[in-house]
């Protein structure tokens, strides 16, 4: 259940109750893709840096170990260690990135491995079935996620694909929710908008998916070439179809910048994985602006990597100490810009969540935006 508590403009702050505790929202979920985030951070870490959620990938985890493991492991929950909501995303994405070695047709889509090249079929059933195995706390419906750049003949016929493949995720799930063997029978499902960048066709099927009743629906399709201006445009004529009542998720987005401005425009659930990419590389974010700890200028530098900041790198190590570990190869330096990064992010959610209760909200947009580009 989504509890709507207070409304700054269009932004959003809302607690979603579900079987694994109360998410507070806007929400940025950490990205697990194989249950673990990369750089070394462990579950315990996720518990000290103030995560949510956790997010892992469905096509993935049944690649590897098999999501029929992880079942006989008791749930994702039990193997990784988790207590938490954890969001399994549905496999869409997957034949889109795949799209070299995949065939879509109406049943669902085939594909091959990416690990060994085996083939492989998932439509709207299997991949509720492997979510169930996974036993997450929120599944997504599966849909193609066809290119921002697919004319509109193909795009129409993709978004009604979706819908029929959305009202056979729902079937299944229910039908997998009421099976005596099934970990999580209160798993929830959120269903996925697409379109590209076709107003119309967006608007038309945020409306149609919405007389659903879906736990959850998520803006699919977007950050995956288009422009920002482009982003917020389609964001400006979908999310207001889409249920006020509900959580709304931008899927794979984004920037801090990207988020503060969804947020604005009423989406209160994200993911991406760039915090932990761009620390992987050395690349921190700060209320200062981002950072690239290769950077010579920081060899001697004794600062943390912002001052002020309570996450595990900033309370112990200098600039320069990991800056060193970065150059050396140590996979510390990884593990400490990544944990940096997603403390920066949870913690931009929690000043978000505040400013929205306090109706602060644009005035608060405003000066982080100031900040993190190096403007204030």
């Amino acid at each position: 259940m989504y509890k709507l508590l207070k409304r700054d403009g269009l932004a959003k702050r809302g607690e979603f109750y579900t079987v694994h505790g109360v998410i507070q929202t806007p929400v940025f979920m950490n990205v697990g893709t194989v249950a673990a985030i990369k750089g070394a951070v462990s579950t315990e870490d996720l518990q000290g840096i103030k995560t949510q959620v956790q997010l892992s990938n469905t096509y993935h985890l049944h690649v590897r170990p098999g999501d029929q493991v992880v079942k006989k492991l008791g749930g994702l929950h039990k193997f990784m260690v988790w207590d938490k909501p954890i969001l399994t995303d549905s496999g869409g994405f997957q034949v889109f990135s795949l799209a070299g070695l995949r065939k879509i047709k109406e049943e669902g889509v085939y594909f091959h491995s990416h690990i060994d090249g085996h083939k492989i079929f998932m439509g709207p059933e299997e991949s509720m079935q492997i979510q169930s195995n996974l036993a997450s706390t929120i599944a997504m419906a599966f849909d193609e996620c066809p290119s921002s750049v697919a004319d509109r003949g193909y795009m129409e016929k993709s978004v009604a694909r979706t819908t029929r493949w959305l009202a056979r995720c729902k079937e299944e799930m229910a039908r997998l929710n009421a099976l005596p063997d099934t970990i999580n029978q209160n798993q929830l499902l959120f269903g996925i908008n697409q379109g590209g960048i076709y107003e119309d066709i967006r608007v038309a099927h945020a409306k149609e998916i919405a007389k659903m009743n879906l736990d959850g629906y998520a803006i699919g399709g977007l950050a995956v070439g288009e422009t920002h201006e482009e982003m917020y445009r389609i964001l400006d004529a979908v999310v207001p179809h889409l249920p006020v009542d509900k959580p709304t998720y931008l899927m794979g987005v984004g920037t801090p910048a990207n988020i503060l401005e969804a947020v604005d425009r009423g989406v209160d659930f994200f993911d991406c994985v760039y915090p932990s990419r761009n620390g992987r590389h050395g690349h921190v974010y700060t209320n200062h602006g981002k950072l690239n700890l290769f950077n010579a200028k920081y060899e001697l530098d004794e600062r943390p990597i912002e001052e002020g900041c309570q996450c595990p790198a900033c309370r112990t190590y200098s600039r320069a100490y990991i800056r060193h570990l970065l150059k050396a190869k140590e996979m510390l330096g990884m593990r400490l810009c990544v944990l940096h990064n997603l403390y920066f992010y949870n913690s931009m959610m929690e000043e978000i969540r505040e400013a929205i209760e306090q109706e602060r909200y644009r005035e608060y947009k405003a000066e982080k935006l100031a900040k993190i580009s190096g403007k204030s």
